[in-house]
């Protein structure tokens, strides 16, 4: 093969590669799960597999019970209605439905927990009715969701339920807020501990104007991890409320 001919297929062999990658319509991560899904979270709604979505985690989750997950959507910056995310392999698939409202960008990170090695989706609703799905696949050793509460093994954990510890960090032209919630977020797999967890979050500004709403599911993790993009300065205020109806507040600088 002489020098040309070699040269030629150097320069097409990643092009094709990076072709099939992006084949429209075809699953990022191929699942078997992918169908019901589609339906269960998106009602059968018309989508495109979409790389503009991004979801970050590490490729091995080295403690399965706190898993770093990072959602990304800027690209869909000033459009986006909603996010949803899940794990399609645990046994409590549903991680978050995040809705971001002005000056709250399309970006979120959290941390969840995670079964078993699973494909991880986020599905951005844009306001021309289109879902776009990004896609990623995380290894585990397993167990994260049916491994006992770290929190409850600690004393008086009980008395320190809603506090919040966290702050506001700048970059340019918005800041980032980062967050930790003490909760031992109880999925109910755990025998005799019955379903505890923050079940809805909102974040509003210092004149009270919503700036995002969230809904949480149990995949998510013991001691809740979150951070959000916000234009602007100001104090913010994190309101949170659990399925057993308690009520806490946090104001951040």
């Amino acid at each position: 093969m002489n020098w040309s001919v070699r040269c030629l297929l150097a320069c097409w062999l990643p092009l094709a590669a990076h072709a099939a990658a992006i084949e429209p319509g075809k699953d990022p991560v191929p699942s078997v799960m992918w169908a019901f899904y589609h339906k269960q979270m998106l009602g059968d709604a018309p989508f495109v597999f979409d790389e503009r979505v991004k979801l970050l985690t590490p490729p091995f989750a080295e403690d399965a019970r706190q898993v770093p997950l990072e959602i990304d959507a800027r690209a869909f910056k000033g459009e986006v209605v909603k996010i949803l995310a899940w794990a399609e392999l645990n046994p409590l698939p549903k991680i978050v439905d995040f809705q971001p409202l002005d000056r709250v960008l399309p970006w979120l990170s959290i941390r969840i927990r995670i079964e078993q090695a699973t494909p991880l989706r986020a599905a951005v609703l844009t306001r021309d009715g289109l879902w776009h799905v990004g896609s990623t696949l995380i290894d585990a050793a397993g167990g994260g969701c049916t491994a006992p509460s770290v929190v409850r093994t600690q004393p008086g954990w009980e008395e320190h339920i809603g506090e919040v510890i966290g702050g506001r960090y700048p970059r340019g032209e918005f800041s980032r807020l980062r967050l930790q919630v003490a909760h031992p977020m109880d999925n109910g797999m755990v025998g005799g501990i019955p379903e505890f967890f923050i079940n809805h979050a909102e974040l509003r500004d210092h004149n009270d104007q919503l700036l995002a709403r969230l809904e949480l599911f149990p995949a998510v993790s013991e001691n809740p991890n979150l951070a959000f993009d916000i234009e602007g300065a100001g104090q913010t205020r994190l309101s949170l409320r659990d399925n057993s109806g308690n009520q806490f507040d946090a104001a951040i600088p």
